[in-house]
């Protein structure tokens, strides 16, 4: 079983560049550890941001969730936040994908 997580939210205006130069934080790190089967975008338009994340081989987000950079990014998420993120988090099969096999700059 894959891991696909969603997680949606809307920062406070004031602290939406703050937010942004936090999320970003995690990517050199993210590259540099390279977890294979992983894929982690970050969406913004305005205030409103998307994190995607699927990890191909297991249902575990560790592979983000643990790098030093994503706690320190999550360590304040609610207080940067108009309303607590919203979360989906499914257990699913990969059928079919375009874009993420093999490559771990998606």
């Amino acid at each position: 079983m894959q891991r696909v997580t969603l997680v949606r939210y809307t920062a406070k205006p004031a602290r939406a560049e703050e937010n942004e130069t936090l999320a970003r934080a995690v990517f050199p790190e993210l590259r540099a550890a390279a977890p294979d089967g992983v894929a982690y975008a970050l969406f913004r338009d305005g205030a409103d941001f998307i994190h995607v994340f699927i990890n191909r081989r297991s249902d575990d987000s560790s592979a983000v969730t643990e790098l030093p950079s994503f706690k320190v990014y999550a360590r304040d998420i609610l207080g940067r936040c108009e309303a607590p993120p919203e979360q989906t988090r499914l257990g699913m099969h990969l059928l079919e994908a375009y874009g993420l096999a093999g490559d771990s700059t998606v």
